[in-house]
């Protein structure tokens, strides 16, 4: 069992919210390999490739909350993304964005629904390229698989390590599937009760960032099956029926 201090900081951030590259986010980072192989989840020995790399950095906007919390839980949200501590045991609340904008000291209701809209409009940004890396990496994830039968200098180790490391990059992209999913549900709850509390013509834009991210999502559909999420061990996303409006214009 890994026991590791949790201080402020493991979650020194540098740009676009990836981790700075210091000693202590390396170590983080190592433990969590170790801690995912510890559960028997899928953890390989080979280095990553460039474009896994890049995966990872670009995974970390989706991993952590849309909105700073104590220092307390933003290490330990830090230790989730890493996977020192399993994905699932931070439970998912719809109202943790609402009550984080809630709990920020702004001047008008119009600011909170600024705020919103520009968190809904960086996160869609972001997911093309998220999406564009992904894809790179599916592909040569299947050429990986396609030539294993061919090379005769592997031994089961590394074959083993070939296979955990597919199974690793599938599994973190449906982890990002995941959550993205369940930002938009937190970002829609946040706009229902805004537009109820404080009624504004600034939920109009508001609510076209939240289309804007829904259509960006919708990006990482076709990268893997529709299971993928059940088969990598996480909860559904929350399910989407049909959505209306929120906001009644004329």
């Amino acid at each position: 069992m890994l026991a590791l201090p949790v201080v402020a900081s493991c979650v020194q951030q540098g740009d676009l919210g990836r981790p700075a590259p210091t000693a202590w986010n390396s170590l983080i980072d190592a433990a969590g390999t170790l801690a995912a192989r510890e559960r028997g989840e899928p953890s390989s020995f080979f280095p990553y490739t460039d474009d896994e790399r890049i995966l990872r950095d670009r995974s970390w906007r989706y991993l952590m909350p849309a909105r700073d919390r104590s220092l307390f839980d933003n290490a330990l949200d830090n230790l989730t993304r890493a996977r020192v501590l399993p994905a699932e045991w931070r439970l998912s609340d719809p109202r943790a964005y609402l009550d984080a904008i809630l709990a920020e000291p702004f001047r008008s209701p119009v600011s909170r629904y600024r705020r919103l809209s520009d968190d809904l409009t960086a996160d869609g940004r972001l997911i093309p390229a998220f999406a564009e890396t992904a894809a790179r990496v599916v592909r040569a994830d299947l050429t990986r698989l396609r030539s294993l039968p061919f090379i005769r200098t592997l031994d089961d180790r590394d074959v083993r390590s070939a296979a955990m490391r597919v199974a690793e990059n599938r599994c973190l992209i449906a982890w990002v599937r995941r959550e993205t999913a369940a930002r938009s549900d937190s970002y829609r709850t946040a706009l229902e009760h805004l537009l109820v509390a404080v009624p504004s013509e600034e939920a109009v834009a508001a609510e076209r960032a939240l289309a804007f991210l829904d259509s960006r999502r919708r990006l990482l559909d076709p990268l893997l099956p529709a299971d993928a999420e059940s088969r990598c061990g996480l909860a559904p996303a929350p399910e989407e029926g049909p959505q209306a409006g929120l906001v009644t214009k004329g």
